[in-house]
This record gives C-alpha cells, structure tokens and sequence, in this order.
C-alpha cells in the first residue's frame, strides 16, 4: 500500500500522526515502508530514492528514541536529532561523529 497525503501548510504538522495511524492496520514498519520504498515504486523512482543506500538521494529523520516502538515519536521536535533533506543535512541538534 503506498501513501499520500493532501495536508499543507500548517496541517503538515499532522503527517506524522497520519503515519502512526496507518499502524491499526499494518506494522510500525510496513507503515514506513509504504511513505519510502513503496512509493518511490510507485513513482518510478526507486532506483534514486525510497531506501537508504549509497548513491540515493536521502530525506532521513533520526530521532531520539525508537519510532518503530511508536510512529507518534515523529511529531515531538524535541525528538529529532538529525533531518536530512534531499542528501544535505539541514538540522542536526548533536555532534555527528
């Protein structure tokens, strides 16, 4: 099952809990996978994107805590301590070793 959403502006903030709500009918990570690899797929696009591999454009999020114990964990800030957009970091809150 991929997935999309139409919420902009500020209802983007919900995307996150739009994620963690795909869990009452798959797992945590067949959830994620369908927001990455599957629609990289979809969209004829996954030998560039979609999965965490050299040579991939990447929109990674790495956060404080496991998110595949709980999706919601996306939707506290507080949380994320790297995000990666398009291959470029673009907010690192600790010291990448």
């Amino acid at each position: 099952m991929a997935s999309g959403s139409d919420l902009l502006g500020p209802l983007a903030r919900d995307k996150a809990l739009e994620l963690h709500l795909k869990t009452q009918a798959m797992t945590p990570l067949e959830a994620v996978v369908s927001v990455t690899l599957t629609n990289a797929e979809l969209l004829g696009i996954a030998d560039e994107t979609g999965t965490v591999i050299d040579g991939r454009y990447a929109d990674l999020l790495v956060v404080d805590g496991d998110a595949l114990a709980d999706l919601r964990i996306l939707r506290d800030r507080s949380r994320l301590a790297l995000i990666m957009r398009q291959g470029r970091v673009r907010k690192a809150a600790y010291k990448i070793v």
